[in-house]
């Protein structure tokens, strides 16, 4: 019966990752819908081009803790019944998949960064970090959140690997989890990455 547990672990980080705190926080403060104006997508960036920093700091701890939580609860439980990593793994990128493909929104959801950040926080706090530092350093000197994500997401395998044996055990499920991040973060990026080549894409803060 294991299975069952498991597969209830990956369905409940999908409904996690399925709350739209872009939508909620919103919404809470009496905002437009971050759908409806600049680039459409429910994620703290946009909610930002509000002009309100509360609302978007919010959404952001919002979308972040939601990624932890999850993994969290899949770590202990597994650990608990002595579910394989695999099962952990599969939980992250469930709460991910919530974000960006959410029931909430008619699977219409944002990007996924600061989920993504929530998910390696609770899988490998240091791996978070590296990530967090890369995007920070990125997206102050370009003012662009969408490059910094772009640059975070291609090194976050590299820096997974680097650490592995020495900072962290190295875990092949994980390893798997954080490589499919990566290309889904960078997927969801396409139109971002197209927009940079053209110099088109909108700086943080900067309304549309």
């Amino acid at each position: 019966m294991l299975w069952i547990l498991a597969l209830g672990l990956i369905g409940l980080a999908y409904a996690l990752g399925s709350l739209p705190f872009a939508v909620i926080v919103s919404r809470i403060m009496g905002l437009a819908d971050p759908r409806t104006f600049g680039s459409n997508n429910p994620g703290a960036t946009n909610v930002l081009r509000s002009g309100s920093k509360k609302a978007a700091a919010l959404t952001l701890l919002g979308d972040l803790l939601k990624g932890s939580v999850a993994v969290w609860i899949a770590q202990g439980l597994s650990q608990h019944f002595g579910l394989p990593s695999l099962v952990v793994a599969l939980s992250a990128l469930a709460v991910f998949l919530g974000h960006v493909f959410p029931f909430t929104l008619g699977f219409k959801g944002g990007k996924g960064v600061a989920t993504a950040i929530g998910v390696l926080i609770a899988l490998q706090p240091l791996l978070a970090l590296a990530c967090a530092l890369t995007w920070i350093a990125v997206a102050y000197s370009t003012r662009y959140s969408s490059l910094a994500a772009i640059l975070a997401s291609l090194l976050a395998p590299a820096y997974y690997l680097l650490g592995a044996g020495s900072l962290w055990p190295m875990d092949k499920a994980i390893a798997f989890s954080v490589v499919a991040l990566s290309l889904l973060l960078l997927w969801r990026h396409q139109a971002n990455i197209s927009r940079l080549m053209q110099g088109k894409e909108s700086r943080i803060g900067q309304k549309k």
